[in-house]
Formats: structure tokens, sequence, C-alpha cells
């Protein structure tokens, strides 16, 4: 029986706990005397080579790209208010983790969104800004997929749409003219 192959050499996938990775070979090998056909996938960023075998695609979860569609409504997601739960932080860092390993762009921009500091804000603990990196490393490099970029310009990118400036201080106007006033009549 043949297996339909799903992906080819040089396609970039998505294995949910690694990232992105790209199709370098579809090999047979004999693994306890069985001849399995496997995907070989190189994943640049974390130099490592996973054998996923044919047949198993769907229940590892290895999956295409993202579509314009999905990515753009991933990044609208990044747009959106930060929402984050008034639970332990433990409880939130096993959450945030399981929308990581998910491999889901939405969850992954809902990390991104919601464990964003901007430079005038407040510092993270350790384990927030590791999670944090973890999760925007690999939305940008699916972004930087999706785009056919590199990943330092999707994390820009990522990033241009994260910050939005400090609100500035509201001027009362009445008491600016007579603050002014005062100064001037002295």
């Amino acid at each position: 029986m043949a297996d339909k192959l799903v992906f080819s050499i040089s396609d970039f996938v998505v294995y949910p706990t690694h990232g992105v990775g790209k199709i370098v070979n579809i090999e047979d090998q004999e693994i306890a005397g069985h001849l399995l056909k496997l995907y070989v996938i190189s994943f640049e960023n974390e130099r490592m080579t996973l054998r996923v075998p044919t047949n198993k695609v769907v229940d590892s979860g290895l999956r295409k790209l993202s579509s314009r569609k999905i990515m753009d409504s991933a990044l609208t997601t990044l747009k959106g208010r930060a929402r984050v739960k008034r639970t332990m932080w433990s409880r939130r860092a096993q959450e945030y983790e399981a929308k990581i390993n998910s491999g889901d762009p939405e969850l992954l921009a809902q990390v991104v969104r919601d464990l964003y500091r901007r430079p005038d804000q407040p510092d993270q603990s350790f384990s927030e800004r590791q999670i944090f990196e973890k999760a925007i490393d690999r939305f940008a490099c699916e972004v930087a997929a999706v785009d056919k970029t590199d990943v330092e310009k999707a994390q820009t990118k990522l990033e241009k749409i994260l910050y939005v400036p400090p609100p500035e201080p509201e001027i009362d106007e009445a008491a600016a003219t007579e603050e002014k006033t005062n100064t001037d009549a002295a």
C-alpha cells in the first residue's frame, strides 16, 4: 500500500512543538523490521533534524504553513488588548506553554500580546521573559516563512505592531493658560 505524500522536498512545514522547519528529504528506513517512509525535517533555528513517518503526519500535528488569511487574523490578535488572567503565575505559565506548543499562530499571537512589555513598563520576571521570547521567536519564524522574508524582519514587523507609545499626559488648557498668565505677570 503506497502512502499518499502530503508534502514535498523543500516545503516549509510547522511541527507544533518545534515551529517552522523545511522538508529536506523523503527517505525509506527500516525500523524494528518495518519499512517506513519518513519526512526528514530540518529546523534551522533549533539546529535539529526530525524524522516523521509519512503515515503519522496527522497524529504528530505536522501541518503546512498558515495561509495569508490565517496569518493576518493572528496579526490582528496582536493589536488587541492584553488579557492577563489573575491566576497564579505557574498556572498561567503552563497555559502559555500549551499555547506555544500547539503551533497555532492565533494562540502564539495571544501569548506574545499578553506578555509584551513596552520599554517604559515594569520589567518581566525571568520566566515571563523566557516564555515571551520563545513565543515571539516561534511566531516570527512562521511570519517570515509566510512573508518570504527573514526572521529578523518578521520580528521587527511584530514589534512594530505590538508597540503602542505611552499615552501623552493630558493638559488642562485652563490651568495651563492661568499658569502662563501668572508667570508673565511676575
